[in-house]
């Protein structure tokens, strides 16, 4: 499987992902990701090169958002001084499930955070997904704390709130990375 840069053609299929993924939590009897993506966000953050997908030959098997921004009013200001990277809209095609490559995606993440120049990779899942929740601490993710505090930017209380996060490190995660190198961290220190 190869890991590459999203590109603008990609977000038609990117939201459908998201839409399975929202159907397959909803089985589950979560609300998670079940109000819509706006498609131009999601077109920004391709375009600022920090999506990437998983493909198998011409299908998406998965998909991860890496970036150095951090979303507001979830972690301090000490914790936004030391060099990190962040996890955002890690989905696994439902065809391809139960093979390890979110975990493998998330190697990938901590190697190229690592490359970067970041001690931390970090992540922030929705408050009651207790399931996802012990698939990151599964995955070597310490929680750091959970925010219920604030408002979502859509209004309402915050639903993705509980932080974790793991050192960084070179990992060996069986993907052709097709990714540019990552441009180092600019960091307080």
């Amino acid at each position: 499987m190869i890991i590459a840069p999203a590109e603008p053609h990609d977000v038609t299929n990117l939201l459908a992902f998201r839409e399975e993924a929202a159907a397959w939590l909803r089985g589950l009897g979560s609300d998670q990701w079940s109000r819509p993506y706006p498609a131009d966000k999601l077109l920004a953050t391709i375009e600022a090169g920090t999506v990437f997908m998983l493909r198998d030959g011409h299908t998406t098997a998965g998909t991860v958002t890496l970036t150095a921004d951090a979303e507001e009013g979830l972690w301090t200001q000490d914790e936004l001084a030391e060099p990190a990277l962040f996890v955002n809209k890690l989905t696994i095609s439902r065809e391809y499930a139960g093979q390890d490559l979110g975990g493998r995606l998330l190697s990938w993440a901590g190697d190229r955070a690592y490359r970067a120049g970041a001690r931390w990779l970090r992540l922030d899942a929705w408050s009651t997904n207790e399931g996802l929740q012990q698939y990151y601490l599964a995955r070597g993710f310490t929680h750091v704390r959970t925010v219920r505090d604030g408002n979502a930017v859509n209004g309402g209380p915050r639903v993705s709130g509980w932080l974790a996060q793991r050192v960084t490190g070179p990992a060996n995660h069986g993907f052709t990375d097709r990714t540019p190198a990552p441009e180092r961290l600019r960091f307080a220190a």
